[in-house]
Protein backbone atom coordinates (compact mmCIF):
# COMPACT_ATOMS: atom_id res chain seq x y z
CA UNK A 1 0.00 0.00 0.00
CA UNK A 2 1.38 3.44 -0.96
CA UNK A 3 1.77 6.32 1.44
CA UNK A 4 -0.97 8.18 -0.45
CA UNK A 5 -3.41 5.31 0.15
CA UNK A 6 -2.82 5.59 3.89
CA UNK A 7 -3.66 9.30 4.15
CA UNK A 8 -7.02 10.25 5.65
CA UNK A 9 -8.71 13.53 6.60
CA UNK A 10 -7.50 14.00 10.19
CA UNK A 11 -4.30 13.15 12.07
CA UNK A 12 -2.29 13.82 15.19
CA UNK A 13 1.41 13.67 15.97
CA UNK A 14 4.01 15.06 18.34
CA UNK A 15 6.62 15.40 15.60
CA UNK A 16 4.84 16.84 12.58
CA UNK A 17 1.50 17.13 10.78
CA UNK A 18 0.18 18.51 7.53
CA UNK A 19 -3.30 19.14 6.18
CA UNK A 20 -3.84 20.23 2.59
CA UNK A 21 -5.72 19.40 -0.59
CA UNK A 22 -4.66 16.38 -2.64
CA UNK A 23 -3.40 13.29 -0.83
CA UNK A 24 -0.27 13.25 -3.01
CA UNK A 25 0.69 16.73 -1.81
CA UNK A 26 0.10 15.74 1.82
CA UNK A 27 2.31 12.69 1.23
CA UNK A 28 5.00 14.96 -0.23
CA UNK A 29 4.96 17.14 2.87
CA UNK A 30 5.11 14.17 5.24
CA UNK A 31 7.98 12.66 3.24
CA UNK A 32 9.99 15.87 3.63
CA UNK A 33 9.23 16.06 7.36
CA UNK A 34 10.22 12.42 7.74
CA UNK A 35 13.57 13.07 6.08
CA UNK A 36 14.41 15.74 8.64
CA UNK A 37 12.98 18.78 6.91
CA UNK A 38 11.15 21.41 8.94
CA UNK A 39 7.71 22.94 8.41
CA UNK A 40 9.03 25.50 5.90
CA UNK A 41 10.66 22.76 3.83
CA UNK A 42 7.51 20.62 3.95
CA UNK A 43 5.25 23.56 3.12
CA UNK A 44 7.37 24.51 0.09
CA UNK A 45 7.38 20.91 -1.12
CA UNK A 46 3.65 20.49 -0.56
CA UNK A 47 2.83 23.78 -2.30
CA UNK A 48 4.73 22.71 -5.41
CA UNK A 49 3.12 19.24 -5.28
CA UNK A 50 -0.34 20.83 -4.98
CA UNK A 51 0.28 22.34 -8.40
CA UNK A 52 0.03 18.75 -9.67
CA UNK A 53 -2.54 17.15 -7.36
CA UNK A 54 -4.82 20.20 -7.27
CA UNK A 55 -4.06 21.65 -10.69
CA UNK A 56 -6.88 23.94 -11.73
CA UNK A 57 -7.20 25.19 -8.18
CA UNK A 58 -3.56 26.30 -8.11
CA UNK A 59 -0.54 26.55 -10.39
CA UNK A 60 3.18 27.27 -10.45
CA UNK A 61 2.11 30.36 -12.38
CA UNK A 62 -0.32 31.41 -9.66
CA UNK A 63 0.05 32.80 -6.16
CA UNK A 64 0.35 31.70 -2.52
CA UNK A 65 0.32 34.05 0.49
CA UNK A 66 1.94 32.50 3.57
CA UNK A 67 2.11 33.08 7.32
CA UNK A 68 5.08 31.61 9.23
CA UNK A 69 5.74 31.21 12.95
CA UNK A 70 9.47 30.54 13.33
CA UNK A 71 9.57 30.30 17.11
CA UNK A 72 9.97 34.05 17.60
CA UNK A 73 7.41 35.91 15.53
CA UNK A 74 4.71 35.61 12.86
CA UNK A 75 5.68 36.95 9.44
CA UNK A 76 3.67 37.37 6.25
CA UNK A 77 5.21 36.33 2.91
CA UNK A 78 3.64 38.03 -0.06
CA UNK A 79 3.46 35.28 -2.64
CA UNK A 80 1.43 37.42 -5.01
CA UNK A 81 2.45 38.44 -8.52
CA UNK A 82 2.04 41.96 -9.76
CA UNK A 83 0.53 43.77 -12.72
CA UNK A 84 2.82 44.51 -15.70
CA UNK A 85 5.27 47.38 -15.23
CA UNK A 86 4.50 48.87 -18.63
CA UNK A 87 2.48 52.14 -18.45
CA UNK A 88 1.17 51.32 -21.93
CA UNK A 89 -0.23 48.04 -20.64
CA UNK A 90 -1.98 49.80 -17.75
CA UNK A 91 -3.41 52.38 -20.15
CA UNK A 92 -4.83 49.51 -22.22
CA UNK A 93 -6.49 48.00 -19.15
CA UNK A 94 -7.97 51.35 -18.16
CA UNK A 95 -9.46 51.76 -21.63
CA UNK A 96 -10.58 48.19 -22.32
CA UNK A 97 -10.96 46.64 -18.87
CA UNK A 98 -9.29 43.54 -17.43
CA UNK A 99 -10.40 40.61 -19.60
CA UNK A 100 -11.49 37.13 -18.57
CA UNK A 101 -10.15 33.91 -20.17
CA UNK A 102 -7.20 35.77 -21.71
CA UNK A 103 -3.46 35.85 -20.94
CA UNK A 104 -3.86 39.56 -20.15
CA UNK A 105 -5.59 38.62 -16.87
CA UNK A 106 -2.45 36.86 -15.57
CA UNK A 107 -0.09 38.48 -13.02
CA UNK A 108 3.60 37.66 -12.73
CA UNK A 109 4.05 34.04 -11.55
CA UNK A 110 4.92 34.17 -7.85
CA UNK A 111 4.89 30.61 -6.50
CA UNK A 112 8.50 29.74 -7.38
CA UNK A 113 9.97 32.84 -5.74
CA UNK A 114 7.73 32.36 -2.71
CA UNK A 115 8.83 28.75 -2.19
CA UNK A 116 12.50 29.57 -2.60
CA UNK A 117 12.23 32.58 -0.28
CA UNK A 118 10.53 30.31 2.27
CA UNK A 119 13.42 27.85 1.95
CA UNK A 120 16.09 30.55 2.17
CA UNK A 121 14.66 32.37 5.17
CA UNK A 122 13.13 29.53 7.20
CA UNK A 123 14.00 26.17 5.65
CA UNK A 124 16.93 23.74 5.76
CA UNK A 125 16.65 21.83 2.48
CA UNK A 126 17.74 22.30 -1.13
CA UNK A 127 15.34 22.93 -3.97
CA UNK A 128 16.25 19.51 -5.34
CA UNK A 129 15.16 17.84 -2.09
CA UNK A 130 11.80 19.54 -1.72
CA UNK A 131 10.85 19.18 -5.38
CA UNK A 132 11.69 15.46 -5.58
CA UNK A 133 8.19 14.26 -4.54
CA UNK A 134 6.61 16.52 -7.17
CA UNK A 135 8.89 15.18 -9.87
CA UNK A 136 7.83 11.67 -8.92
CA UNK A 137 4.17 12.72 -9.31
CA UNK A 138 4.88 14.33 -12.68
CA UNK A 139 6.84 11.33 -13.96
CA UNK A 140 3.91 9.06 -13.08
CA UNK A 141 1.32 11.49 -14.46
CA UNK A 142 -0.61 11.28 -17.69
CA UNK A 143 -1.42 14.91 -18.48
CA UNK A 144 0.23 16.37 -21.57
CA UNK A 145 1.79 19.21 -19.57
CA UNK A 146 3.35 16.97 -16.90
CA UNK A 147 6.62 16.30 -18.83
CA UNK A 148 6.93 20.03 -19.62
CA UNK A 149 6.66 21.08 -15.98
CA UNK A 150 9.04 18.26 -14.97
CA UNK A 151 11.63 19.61 -17.43
CA UNK A 152 11.19 23.13 -16.03
CA UNK A 153 11.74 21.97 -12.45
CA UNK A 154 14.72 19.82 -13.45
CA UNK A 155 16.29 22.80 -15.21
CA UNK A 156 16.12 24.67 -11.91
CA UNK A 157 17.61 21.68 -10.05
CA UNK A 158 20.48 21.55 -12.56
CA UNK A 159 21.19 25.25 -12.05
CA UNK A 160 21.20 24.74 -8.29
CA UNK A 161 23.68 21.86 -8.64
CA UNK A 162 25.97 23.88 -10.91
CA UNK A 163 25.99 26.91 -8.63
CA UNK A 164 28.69 27.64 -6.08
CA UNK A 165 28.24 29.06 -2.61
CA UNK A 166 26.09 28.17 0.37
CA UNK A 167 22.60 26.69 0.32
CA UNK A 168 20.86 30.06 0.12
CA UNK A 169 23.06 31.23 -2.74
CA UNK A 170 22.44 28.04 -4.71
CA UNK A 171 18.71 28.40 -4.16
CA UNK A 172 18.92 31.94 -5.50
CA UNK A 173 20.63 30.78 -8.68
CA UNK A 174 17.83 28.30 -9.29
CA UNK A 175 15.24 31.02 -8.68
CA UNK A 176 17.02 33.51 -10.91
CA UNK A 177 17.02 30.93 -13.70
CA UNK A 178 13.23 30.87 -13.57
CA UNK A 179 12.84 34.66 -13.44
CA UNK A 180 15.60 35.61 -15.89
CA UNK A 181 17.59 37.75 -13.47
CA UNK A 182 21.04 36.76 -14.76
CA UNK A 183 20.54 37.75 -18.39
CA UNK A 184 21.74 34.37 -19.68
CA UNK A 185 20.36 32.72 -22.78
CA UNK A 186 18.04 29.75 -22.62
CA UNK A 187 16.58 30.40 -19.18
CA UNK A 188 12.97 29.71 -18.27
CA UNK A 189 12.04 33.40 -18.33
CA UNK A 190 12.85 33.55 -22.04
CA UNK A 191 10.41 30.72 -22.73
CA UNK A 192 7.75 32.35 -20.57
CA UNK A 193 8.16 35.69 -22.33
CA UNK A 194 7.93 34.05 -25.74
CA UNK A 195 4.57 32.59 -24.79
CA UNK A 196 3.29 35.90 -23.41
CA UNK A 197 4.22 37.64 -26.67
CA UNK A 198 2.70 34.86 -28.79
CA UNK A 199 -0.59 35.05 -26.89
CA UNK A 200 -0.81 38.85 -26.94
CA UNK A 201 -0.08 39.34 -23.25
CA UNK A 202 1.70 42.26 -21.60
CA UNK A 203 4.06 40.45 -19.22
CA UNK A 204 7.73 40.57 -20.18
CA UNK A 205 11.09 39.35 -18.91
CA UNK A 206 11.52 42.66 -17.03
CA UNK A 207 8.33 41.95 -15.06
CA UNK A 208 9.61 38.50 -14.13
CA UNK A 209 13.07 39.76 -13.16
CA UNK A 210 11.63 42.52 -10.97
CA UNK A 211 9.45 40.18 -8.92
CA UNK A 212 10.39 39.63 -5.28
CA UNK A 213 8.56 37.97 -2.38
CA UNK A 214 8.14 40.57 0.35
CA UNK A 215 8.42 39.54 3.99
CA UNK A 216 6.03 41.80 5.87
CA UNK A 217 4.54 42.38 9.30
CA UNK A 218 1.09 40.80 9.53
CA UNK A 219 -2.09 42.49 10.72
CA UNK A 220 -3.15 41.26 14.18
CA UNK A 221 -5.90 41.68 16.76
CA UNK A 222 -6.60 40.21 20.17
CA UNK A 223 -9.83 38.22 20.52
CA UNK A 224 -10.76 36.66 23.88
CA UNK A 225 -7.08 36.33 24.79
CA UNK A 226 -6.02 34.90 21.40
CA UNK A 227 -3.84 36.85 18.96
CA UNK A 228 -5.17 36.43 15.42
CA UNK A 229 -2.74 37.15 12.55
CA UNK A 230 -3.56 37.85 8.92
CA UNK A 231 -1.67 39.05 5.84
CA UNK A 232 -2.03 42.75 5.06
CA UNK A 233 -4.69 44.60 3.03
CA UNK A 234 -3.27 43.36 -0.28
CA UNK A 235 -5.44 40.41 0.81
CA UNK A 236 -8.96 40.39 2.24
CA UNK A 237 -7.52 38.99 5.49
CA UNK A 238 -7.77 42.05 7.73
CA UNK A 239 -11.56 42.06 7.44
CA UNK A 240 -11.57 38.91 9.59
CA UNK A 241 -9.83 41.00 12.26
CA UNK A 242 -12.46 43.72 11.85
CA UNK A 243 -15.28 41.19 12.19
CA UNK A 244 -13.72 39.78 15.37
CA UNK A 245 -13.48 43.26 16.87
CA UNK A 246 -17.19 43.83 16.15
CA UNK A 247 -18.13 40.46 17.66
CA UNK A 248 -16.28 41.12 20.92
CA UNK A 249 -19.38 42.96 22.08
CA UNK A 250 -21.63 39.89 21.77
CA UNK A 251 -21.99 36.84 24.01
CA UNK A 252 -21.65 34.33 21.19
CA UNK A 253 -21.10 31.37 23.49
CA UNK A 254 -24.23 32.25 25.43
CA UNK A 255 -26.23 32.43 22.19
CA UNK A 256 -25.34 28.82 21.38
CA UNK A 257 -23.60 27.32 18.37
CA UNK A 258 -25.55 27.90 15.15
CA UNK A 259 -28.52 29.44 16.96
CA UNK A 260 -30.46 32.12 15.08
CA UNK A 261 -28.90 34.89 17.18
CA UNK A 262 -25.39 33.48 16.69
CA UNK A 263 -25.65 33.12 12.91
CA UNK A 264 -27.32 36.53 12.59
CA UNK A 265 -24.68 38.37 14.66
CA UNK A 266 -21.77 36.77 12.82
CA UNK A 267 -23.24 37.37 9.36
CA UNK A 268 -24.08 41.00 10.13
CA UNK A 269 -20.53 41.60 11.43
CA UNK A 270 -19.11 40.07 8.25
CA UNK A 271 -21.29 42.33 6.10
CA UNK A 272 -19.91 45.45 7.80
CA UNK A 273 -16.31 44.21 7.67
CA UNK A 274 -16.56 43.24 3.99
CA UNK A 275 -18.04 46.64 3.13
CA UNK A 276 -14.86 48.20 4.53
CA UNK A 277 -12.78 45.63 2.65
CA UNK A 278 -14.43 46.62 -0.62
CA UNK A 279 -14.09 50.35 0.00
CA UNK A 280 -10.67 50.70 1.62
CA UNK A 281 -8.31 47.77 0.93
CA UNK A 282 -5.53 47.74 -1.66
CA UNK A 283 -1.79 47.20 -2.04
CA UNK A 284 -0.29 49.24 0.85
CA UNK A 285 2.79 49.94 -1.28
CA UNK A 286 0.54 52.07 -3.48
CA UNK A 287 -2.24 53.37 -1.21
CA UNK A 288 -2.46 54.42 2.41
CA UNK A 289 -4.88 51.90 3.91
CA UNK A 290 -6.06 53.23 7.32
CA UNK A 291 -5.56 49.87 9.00
CA UNK A 292 -4.95 51.20 12.50
CA UNK A 293 -8.13 53.28 12.36
CA UNK A 294 -10.18 50.39 10.94
CA UNK A 295 -9.16 48.22 13.89
CA UNK A 296 -9.33 50.92 16.56
CA UNK A 297 -11.60 50.86 19.60
CA UNK A 298 -13.26 54.11 18.58
CA UNK A 299 -14.16 52.94 15.07
CA UNK A 300 -15.31 49.53 16.31
CA UNK A 301 -17.61 51.16 18.85
CA UNK A 302 -19.08 53.36 16.11
CA UNK A 303 -19.80 50.37 13.89
CA UNK A 304 -21.13 47.88 16.44
CA UNK A 305 -24.57 49.58 16.83
CA UNK A 306 -25.15 49.08 13.09
CA UNK A 307 -25.74 45.39 13.85
CA UNK A 308 -29.50 45.15 14.32
CA UNK A 309 -30.30 41.83 16.01
CA UNK A 310 -33.90 41.94 14.72
CA UNK A 311 -33.40 42.77 11.05
CA UNK A 312 -30.84 41.65 8.45
CA UNK A 313 -29.08 44.51 6.65
CA UNK A 314 -29.92 44.78 2.96
CA UNK A 315 -27.58 47.64 2.09
CA UNK A 316 -23.81 47.98 1.84
CA UNK A 317 -22.39 50.28 4.53
CA UNK A 318 -18.68 51.03 4.42
CA UNK A 319 -17.54 53.29 7.22
CA UNK A 320 -15.28 56.34 7.34
CA UNK A 321 -12.30 55.36 9.52
CA UNK A 322 -10.44 58.63 8.92
CA UNK A 323 -13.41 60.87 9.70
CA UNK A 324 -14.49 58.45 12.44
CA UNK A 325 -18.02 58.09 11.12
CA UNK A 326 -20.01 54.87 11.34
CA UNK A 327 -21.10 55.11 7.70
CA UNK A 328 -19.15 56.76 4.89
CA UNK A 329 -20.97 59.78 3.49
CA UNK A 330 -22.18 58.83 0.03
CA UNK A 331 -20.67 55.36 0.42
CA UNK A 332 -23.70 53.34 1.50
CA UNK A 333 -25.96 51.94 -1.20
CA UNK A 334 -28.82 49.48 -1.63
CA UNK A 335 -27.67 46.92 -4.20
CA UNK A 336 -29.84 44.90 -6.49
CA UNK A 337 -30.38 41.59 -5.97
CA UNK A 338 -12.91 29.86 -8.42
CA UNK A 339 -10.21 27.91 -7.69
CA UNK A 340 -7.87 27.71 -4.62
CA UNK A 341 -6.37 25.04 -2.39
CA UNK A 342 -4.99 24.77 1.14
CA UNK A 343 -1.94 23.86 3.23
CA UNK A 344 -1.03 23.98 6.94
CA UNK A 345 2.11 22.37 8.40
CA UNK A 346 3.80 22.04 11.81
CA UNK A 347 7.07 20.35 12.79
CA UNK A 348 8.81 18.87 15.84
CA UNK A 349 10.68 22.14 16.49
CA UNK A 350 7.50 24.20 16.81
CA UNK A 351 7.53 25.96 13.44
CA UNK A 352 4.04 26.42 11.94
CA UNK A 353 3.16 27.47 8.38
CA UNK A 354 -0.22 28.39 6.91
CA UNK A 355 -0.48 28.85 3.13
CA UNK A 356 -3.29 29.33 0.60
CA UNK A 357 -2.09 28.40 -2.94
CA UNK A 358 -4.21 29.42 -5.90
CA UNK A 359 -4.37 30.41 -9.56
CA UNK A 360 -7.91 29.88 -10.96
CA UNK A 361 -6.26 28.03 -13.84
CA UNK A 362 -7.92 28.36 -17.23
CA UNK A 363 -5.27 26.73 -19.42
CA UNK A 364 -3.59 23.64 -17.97
CA UNK A 365 0.12 23.80 -18.67
CA UNK A 366 -0.73 26.70 -20.90
CA UNK A 367 2.48 28.71 -20.93
CA UNK A 368 4.21 27.30 -23.98
CA UNK A 369 6.81 24.60 -23.40
CA UNK A 370 7.32 25.21 -19.66
CA UNK A 371 4.23 23.51 -18.22
CA UNK A 372 3.62 26.68 -16.19
CA UNK A 373 -0.06 27.51 -16.49
CA UNK A 374 -1.51 30.90 -15.62
CA UNK A 375 -4.48 32.25 -13.71
CA UNK A 376 -6.75 35.27 -13.54
CA UNK A 377 -5.69 37.20 -10.44
CA UNK A 378 -5.36 40.59 -12.18
CA UNK A 379 -9.16 40.48 -12.25
CA UNK A 380 -8.98 41.11 -8.52
CA UNK A 381 -7.88 44.65 -9.41
CA UNK A 382 -10.30 47.13 -10.95
CA UNK A 383 -10.24 50.14 -13.28
CA UNK A 384 -12.02 52.60 -10.99
CA UNK A 385 -10.01 55.84 -10.91
CA UNK A 386 -9.17 56.80 -7.34
CA UNK A 387 -10.12 53.41 -5.89
CA UNK A 388 -7.45 51.90 -3.60
CA UNK A 389 -7.53 48.69 -5.67
CA UNK A 390 -7.27 50.33 -9.09
CA UNK A 391 -4.69 48.73 -11.39
CA UNK A 392 -1.26 50.37 -11.64
CA UNK A 393 2.18 49.31 -12.92
CA UNK A 394 3.66 46.65 -10.63
CA UNK A 395 0.71 46.70 -8.22
CA UNK A 396 -0.50 43.66 -6.29
CA UNK A 397 -4.22 42.87 -6.61
CA UNK A 398 -6.29 42.79 -3.42
CA UNK A 399 -6.76 39.04 -3.38
CA UNK A 400 -9.12 36.74 -1.50
CA UNK A 401 -6.33 34.33 -0.49
CA UNK A 402 -5.99 34.57 3.26
CA UNK A 403 -4.11 32.15 5.54
CA UNK A 404 -4.59 32.50 9.31
CA UNK A 405 -2.33 32.02 12.33
CA UNK A 406 -3.49 32.22 15.96
CA UNK A 407 -1.26 32.52 19.05
CA UNK A 408 -2.03 32.34 22.76
CA UNK A 409 0.45 33.29 25.48
CA UNK A 410 3.15 33.78 22.86
CA UNK A 411 2.86 30.36 21.20
CA UNK A 412 0.94 29.17 18.12
CA UNK A 413 -2.28 27.27 18.74
CA UNK A 414 -4.08 27.38 15.37
CA UNK A 415 -3.26 27.53 11.67
CA UNK A 416 -6.16 27.67 9.20
CA UNK A 417 -6.29 27.72 5.41
CA UNK A 418 -9.49 27.84 3.35
CA UNK A 419 -10.24 27.69 -0.37
CA UNK A 420 -13.31 29.41 -1.75
CA UNK A 421 -12.76 32.95 -3.03
CA UNK A 422 -14.90 35.43 -1.09
CA UNK A 423 -15.96 32.56 1.19
CA UNK A 424 -12.47 32.03 2.61
CA UNK A 425 -12.51 34.25 5.67
CA UNK A 426 -16.18 33.57 6.24
CA UNK A 427 -15.36 29.88 6.72
CA UNK A 428 -12.24 30.80 8.70
CA UNK A 429 -14.37 32.86 11.07
CA UNK A 430 -16.67 29.87 11.62
CA UNK A 431 -13.74 27.56 12.42
CA UNK A 432 -12.08 30.12 14.66
CA UNK A 433 -15.27 30.70 16.66
CA UNK A 434 -15.93 26.95 16.78
CA UNK A 435 -12.58 26.62 18.56
CA UNK A 436 -12.48 29.74 20.74
CA UNK A 437 -16.13 29.97 21.75
CA UNK A 438 -17.20 26.32 21.67
CA UNK A 439 -14.01 24.32 22.26
CA UNK A 440 -14.10 22.28 19.05
CA UNK A 441 -10.96 20.46 17.93
CA UNK A 442 -10.05 20.47 14.20
CA UNK A 443 -11.69 17.13 13.34
CA UNK A 444 -14.96 18.45 14.79
CA UNK A 445 -14.70 22.03 13.52
CA UNK A 446 -13.99 21.22 9.85
CA UNK A 447 -17.21 19.18 9.61
CA UNK A 448 -19.41 21.45 11.76
CA UNK A 449 -22.17 23.39 9.95
CA UNK A 450 -21.04 26.59 8.23
CA UNK A 451 -22.77 29.58 6.70
CA UNK A 452 -21.81 32.47 4.44
CA UNK A 453 -23.17 35.48 2.59
CA UNK A 454 -22.78 36.98 -0.89
CA UNK A 455 -23.64 40.40 0.57
CA UNK A 456 -20.45 41.98 -0.83
CA UNK A 457 -18.69 42.99 -4.02
CA UNK A 458 -17.35 40.19 -6.22
CA UNK A 459 -13.58 40.14 -5.74
CA UNK A 460 -13.12 38.80 -9.29
CA UNK A 461 -15.19 41.43 -11.09
CA UNK A 462 -13.01 44.37 -12.21
CA UNK A 463 -16.00 46.46 -13.36
CA UNK A 464 -15.15 50.13 -12.69
CA UNK A 465 -18.73 50.71 -11.45
CA UNK A 466 -18.21 48.92 -8.16
CA UNK A 467 -21.88 48.91 -7.12
CA UNK A 468 -22.60 46.73 -10.16
CA UNK A 469 -20.26 44.03 -8.80
CA UNK A 470 -22.35 43.48 -5.65
CA UNK A 471 -23.48 39.86 -5.72
CA UNK A 472 -26.69 39.48 -3.64
CA UNK A 473 -28.06 41.70 -0.91
CA UNK A 474 -29.03 39.88 2.27
CA UNK A 475 -28.04 36.44 1.01
CA UNK A 476 -27.36 33.66 3.52
CA UNK A 477 -26.19 30.20 2.50
CA UNK A 478 -26.39 27.79 5.42
CA UNK A 479 -25.77 24.06 5.80
CA UNK A 480 -28.83 21.83 6.00
CA UNK A 481 -27.51 20.41 9.30
CA UNK A 482 -28.62 23.64 10.99
CA UNK A 483 -32.09 23.21 12.52
CA UNK A 484 -35.00 24.13 10.25
CA UNK A 485 -36.44 26.33 13.03
CA UNK A 486 -33.23 28.37 13.04
CA UNK A 487 -33.30 28.75 9.26
CA UNK A 488 -36.95 29.84 9.40
CA UNK A 489 -36.19 32.43 12.09
CA UNK A 490 -33.30 33.82 10.04
CA UNK A 491 -35.64 34.17 7.07
CA UNK A 492 -38.11 36.08 9.28
CA UNK A 493 -35.30 38.52 10.13
CA UNK A 494 -34.88 39.31 6.45
CA UNK A 495 -32.06 36.98 5.40
CA UNK A 496 -32.41 35.47 1.93
CA UNK A 497 -31.82 31.92 3.14
CA UNK A 498 -30.50 29.21 0.83
CA UNK A 499 -29.97 25.75 2.34
CA UNK A 500 -26.84 23.90 1.18
CA UNK A 501 -26.28 20.15 1.50
CA UNK A 502 -22.61 20.22 0.52
CA UNK A 503 -19.65 21.98 2.14
CA UNK A 504 -19.49 25.77 2.19
CA UNK A 505 -15.85 26.52 1.29
CA UNK A 506 -12.94 24.12 1.71
CA UNK A 507 -11.03 24.32 5.03
CA UNK A 508 -8.04 22.72 6.70
CA UNK A 509 -7.13 23.38 10.32
CA UNK A 510 -4.19 22.66 12.65
CA UNK A 511 -4.18 22.84 16.46
CA UNK A 512 -1.11 22.73 18.70
CA UNK A 513 -1.88 21.58 22.23
CA UNK A 514 0.62 20.63 24.97
CA UNK A 515 3.19 19.19 22.59
CA UNK A 516 0.75 17.39 20.29
CA UNK A 517 -0.46 18.57 16.90
CA UNK A 518 -3.95 17.84 15.58
CA UNK A 519 -4.75 18.48 11.90
CA UNK A 520 -7.88 17.97 9.84
CA UNK A 521 -9.44 18.90 6.53
CA UNK A 522 -13.10 18.71 5.57
CA UNK A 523 -13.43 15.27 3.90
CA UNK A 524 -16.57 16.35 2.04
CA UNK A 525 -14.44 19.04 0.37
CA UNK A 526 -11.64 16.63 -0.61
CA UNK A 527 -9.16 17.72 2.07
CA UNK A 528 -6.50 15.40 3.53
CA UNK A 529 -4.23 15.26 6.58
CA UNK A 530 -1.37 13.13 7.89
CA UNK A 531 1.03 12.99 10.83
CA UNK A 532 4.54 11.65 11.27
CA UNK A 533 4.78 8.18 12.79
CA UNK A 534 6.95 7.24 15.74
CA UNK A 535 5.75 9.82 18.27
Amino acid sequence: MSRVDQIGWHAQSKTGVIAAGGAGAVAAGIEILGQGGNAADAAAGAIIALNVTDHGACSIGGEVPVLVWDGNAVKSLSGQGRAPLSPEAIAWYMEHGIPDHDIKMAPVPSVVDLCITLLQQYGTQSFAAIVAPTLALLDEGEEAWHPDLARTLRRMVEEEHRATGNRQEKLQVACDHFYGRRAEHGDIAADLEAFYVEQGGFLRRADLAAHRTLIEEPVAVDYRGYQVYKCGPWTQGPYLCQALRLLEGFDLKGMGHCSADYVHAVVEAMKLAMADRDAHYGDPLFVDVPMNALLSDEYTQLRQPLIDMIQAALDARPGDPLGMKAVQEGGAFRPGVGGTTTCVVADRWGMVVSATPSANVYHAGGTGSTGVSYGNRLRSLNTTLGHPNCIAPGKRPRITLTPTMVLKDGAPVLAISVAGGDLQDQATLSLLLDFVEFGMQPAEAVVAPRFATDHHEDSFDPNPVREQTFIQAGSLAINSAVDAEVRDELARRGHQVETRNGPIATPVMLWADAGTYYAAGDPAAGRHAAGLDGD
